[in-house]
């Protein structure tokens, strides 16, 4: 989880495949509208996010029923959004990936081909409610170490995947 430009999908494909889990980038089931809403460089409130947010819970839920290690990468700004995607899966453990609005900006800067514009970061840092119990892993650093740190972090019991 994190504001957009955190790293979330590259970081969430590297650790997918270290983990031999599924990834999902949340970003593919925004509904059209909410894209178009973001790349008018509009924030989408809660009421956006609730049928988008409802999918994911639904995706995790059948997911980690197959028992693979499961990677979201979600924004999951708020409290209630994450409640929500826990409701699909009880033992959910969420990953902060967390930078500076420089940092961040610098990223989007370089990012190419993507919805969310770079209007949006401050709209996003707004949002943002820094989660109590997530493993929080700063960004500026190789996506390599970063994955190695979320692994270093996050307990994988054994015999049982964590969703991450």
């Amino acid at each position: 989880m994190g504001v957009c430009g955190s790293g979330k999908t590259t970081v969430g494909i590297a650790l997918s495949e270290r983990c031999g889990g599924v990834f999902y980038d949340a970003d593919d089931f925004h509904p059209l509208s909410n894209i178009a809403k973001m790349k008018r460089g509009e924030p989408l409130d809660d009421a956006d996010r609730a049928p988008w947010l409802d999918e994911l819970a639904l995706r995790l839920a059948a997911a980690s029923v197959e028992r693979p290690p499961v990677v979201l990468a979600c924004s999951a700004l708020k409290e209630q959004y994450r409640d929500i995607l826990r409701s699909g899966c009880a033992d959910l453990q969420f990953v902060h990936l967390c930078g500076t609005p420089e940092v961040i900006r610098a990223r989007l800067a370089a990012r190419t081909g993507h919805f969310m514009p770079d209007v949006l970061i401050d709209s996003q840092f707004a949002a943002l409610e820094a989660p109590t119990d997530a493993l929080v892993v700063d960004i500026d650093s190789s996506v390599e170490e970063v994955v190695e740190t979320i692994l270093s972090g996050i307990a994988l019991v054994r015999g049982k995947s964590a969703n991450i």
